[in-house]
């Protein structure tokens, strides 16, 4: 957290010529914290269509047979014997997917942990608390012989998803994370100049300027897991106006929220020259 800039703080040196001389700062939705998902759906999407296995759908009733020669071939082979009649699709398999049991459990996995993150804030203590709780159960788990079991019973739990399921969900959720981020998100911002915040706080509406004389400053990124992990050192800023009817603002989700407040700071502390 920062604190409030005084109005006895030295002035630094002036900027050079052509420098900024406003700052835009931009609110982003919790959709920005989902770009894991999209990320690593297309790479385990890539490496169903390279790992060279397919995925065949068949009805009830199918059998299998081992070792059956099959005439006009010379080599014996194993089989899927379908009643007749009962196979839909007559073409060669082609639904791309992967041999590794484990990718739609770690997809999934890592989809309900951002789920989580997302919507259940967990800020200061709690997320210490939150850590500390999953470190000691794992240790006490290892101390206890019981991770064997559950890595036993994982390994029988089987989820398949082809390249298709993995590349249409991610591509779907990266074309919704790009309008978020690029567009709606850039709707909702604070604009910094020396002297001036103007502020424009919903889709459609209009700016509000506020004079910065005494304005308060602060940062928030004690969430551990949404502003450091998924985040990259993103936060909350809040902005509080001085004056009998202080006006409060909190813009959640800032990209480098760090180095922007100190960048605010120093923009804060000069003052509009008039030249006449």
């Amino acid at each position: 957290m920062s604190s409030p800039v005084s109005p006895l703080s030295p002035t630094p040196t002036p900027r050079p010529p052509g420098e900024f001389q406003e700052l835009k700062i931009v609110s982003h939705s919790t959709l920005f914290y989902w770009w894991p998902v999209w990320a690593l759906g297309f790479v385990l999407g890539l490496w169903s269509l390279v790992d060279g296995h397919h995925m065949v759908i068949v009805p009830k009733g199918t059998k299998v047979e081992v070792g059956r020669t099959v005439t006009g071939l010379d080599n014996t082979y194993d089989l899927l014997v379908v009643p007749q009649g009962k196979l839909q699709d007559t073409s060669e398999p082609h639904y791309h997917i992967s041999a590794n049991k484990g990718n739609g459990v770690f997809f999934i996995i890592i989809m309900l942990v951002v789920i989580v993150i997302t919507n259940v804030p967990l800020r200061g203590l709690w997320s210490v608390v939150v850590l500390v709780t999953v470190v000691l159960l794992s240790i006490i788990f290892g101390l206890a012989g019981w991770w064997e079991s559950i890595l036993t019973a994982l390994d029988r739990l089987h989820v398949y998803i082809n390249a298709a399921g993995y590349l249409v969900f991610s591509s779907i959720l990266l074309v919704a994370w790009l309008l978020v981020f690029l567009v709606f998100d850039s709707q909702i911002y604070m604009v910094f100049t020396p002297g001036q915040l103007r502020v424009h706080e919903e889709i459609g509406g209009g700016e509000s300027a506020y004079d910065t004389a005494g304005m308060i400053i602060q940062k928030q990124r004690n969430d551990l897991f949404r502003h450091w992990i998924l985040g990259l050192g993103s936060g909350d800023l809040l902005v509080t106006t001085s004056g009998a009817t202080a006006h409060h603002f909190n813009l959640p989700n800032v990209l480098f929220v760090g180095h922007k407040v100190k960048l605010i700071e120093d923009m804060l502390r000069e003052k509009p020259v008039v030249q006449r």
